[in-house]
């Protein structure tokens, strides 16, 4: 019996760990690394994307002639397009595969950033911008279900992160490219992204889940196989798929209305509840309007103040990478947000106290301390913790239907908040920190309460305990 026991141990510490045993085991990382590599060159173009609009600004107008409102029409087409894309994500995913997914945004993508490089005038601007923008919509999906659908259970966290990681790294470099680049080039450079992982699709495997799914038995456990190691042993990790796979296929194909009934009740909860969260505590009006931000409070610039800000996201998100399959997603989601609550706060006091001549000096300083660590926290966890545990939580036949309405929702409350913000600061800059501070207070209540931990558990075990079901009618 103890033998037994032991080699029970034994095959799921090869599963569980397939990457940190011989030869075989060191080629598999390889495979994953180029995989995850490949898929995160869309979560780069995402980044690309979102930071262009900034420093191709003063170029665009000036040489095309636009005016301000025109202009705004540019940088916010971009959110209608990907509003569009996240609709139909998950459905483009479930019908092309999480491979053809990718490669399909890629087209949307690199014909948007050449019709902005060719334009002479508003409408193709706008219409590549809507193109590009599409292009993400399918991307802010199909990335991390591809990472999340590729990874170990027990690397799956920390690969799933590197998603927003190259997303702040694509924003950033964008951002400080613009400064030397002229509005074109640094069009052309958008499509770099989009044509590495074009080429690099054609030597990765597809999703071993998405595999099993459509009955492609033989290329599913050839998949899982290569990401695992040649010699490695999957029967265990592939049985488990297969089973799971097969009782939810005994379900009819996930629609909209499905994800109300009660059994998935809980997955929506939190899958929805965590992109309302990360965009209600105003992430994308404090990246968007920093420099005003900063003014408004009293700096004379609002250069030094974004550039610090810029400088932040990166480490700060890379050790949120290391650390989620150490510390697990609740912890780092619940310091997160009471960061960014604490953050808001004293964003909040800073207007409060800056017409005060004694207290000047401390209003800038609670200004600046309160959006680095705004920045900061949000970077550290609710960036990206959100979109991995939405690759987690959905079974396989309703991933397509929830993925889209969960992206949707990210899109439009960035869209929401971001045409919201200039309004509410006008109304009282201190009461719009407030409830965005408020907000993110709220959402460590959240996380507590309803956000299960996913560390170390594979995604049929999350799906399985989260959703009133149970693969093998137990």
């Amino acid at each position: 019996m103890a033998k037994e026991e032991n080699q029970e141990s034994v095959e799921e510490g090869e599963i569980s760990k397939p990457l940190l045993v011989s030869k075989s085991g060191q080629q598999s990382l390889w495979v994953l690394l180029l995989s995850t590599a490949i898929a995160v060159s869309g979560s780069y173009e995402f980044g690309c994307s979102v930071g262009y609009s900034s420093p191709a600004q003063k170029g665009i107008m000036s040489e095309l002639g636009l005016s301000i409102a025109q202009y705004s029409v540019f940088g916010s087409i971009l959110t209608i397009g990907a509003m569009v894309g996240a609709i139909m994500s998950g459905h483009v995913a479930d019908f092309l595969g999480r491979r053809g997914a990718m490669g399909f945004s890629d087209v949307f993508c690199i014909a948007g950033w050449l019709a902005i490089y060719f334009s002479k005038d508003a409408w193709l601007l706008d219409l590549g911008r809507l193109s590009v923008g599409y292009g993400i919509g399918l991307l802010s999906y199909v990335v991390p279900v591809y990472i999340a659908e590729i990874t170990p259970k027990n690397l799956r966290g920390g690969f799933t992160t590197v998603n927003q990681l190259m997303i702040c790294c694509g924003a950033s470099l964008t951002f400080l490219l613009g400064t030397i680049l002229t509005w074109k080039a640094l069009a052309i450079l958008g499509t770099i992204p989009c044509l590495v992982q074009l080429v690099g699709l054609f030597f990765i495997p597809e999703s071993p889940r998405w595999l099993a799914k459509r009955n492609y038995l033989e290329d599913f456990e050839s998949a899982l196989q290569s990401l695992r190691g040649k010699h490695a042993d999957i029967s265990q990790e592939a049985a488990e798929i297969r089973d799971f796979t097969e009782s939810l296929q005994l379900q009819a194909e996930g629609k909209l209305y499905d994800l109300f009934q009660r059994k998935y009740a809980h997955s929506v909860i939190v899958g929805v509840g965590l992109m309302v969260f990360q965009q209600f505590g105003g992430v994308n009006a404090i990246c968007f309007y920093a420099s005003s931000i900063f003014v408004s409070s009293g700096f004379s610039s609002g250069s030094s103040g974004t550039i610090a800000m810029a400088a932040i996201q990166v480490p700060m998100t890379t050790l949120g990478v290391l650390l989620m399959d150490k510390t697990g997603r609740r912890p780092l989601l619940m310091i997160s947000a009471a960061g960014t609550c604490l953050g808001c706060f004293l964003t909040a006091m800073s207007f409060i106290i800056q017409d005060n001549e004694k207290w000047k000096e401390l209003a800038l300083i609670l200004a600046l301390v309160g959006i680095l660590m705004y920045t900061g926290s949000f970077s550290l966890g609710m960036g990206g913790i959100p979109w991995v545990i939405m690759s987690e939580i959905f079974p396989i036949n309703l991933k397509g239907t929830a993925g889209s309405l969960v992206t949707l929702i990210n899109w439009f409350g960035s869209w929401v908040i971001s045409l919201a913000f200039n309004f509410l600061m006008k109304w009282s800059s201190t009461g719009t920190f407030f409830i965005f501070a408020g907000v993110c207070g709220i959402t460590v209540l959240f996380v507590a309460k309803l956000v299960p931990e996913t560390k170390g558990r594979t995604l049929e075990e999350i799906q399985s305990s989260m959703n009133t079901f149970s693969p093998r009618g137990q």
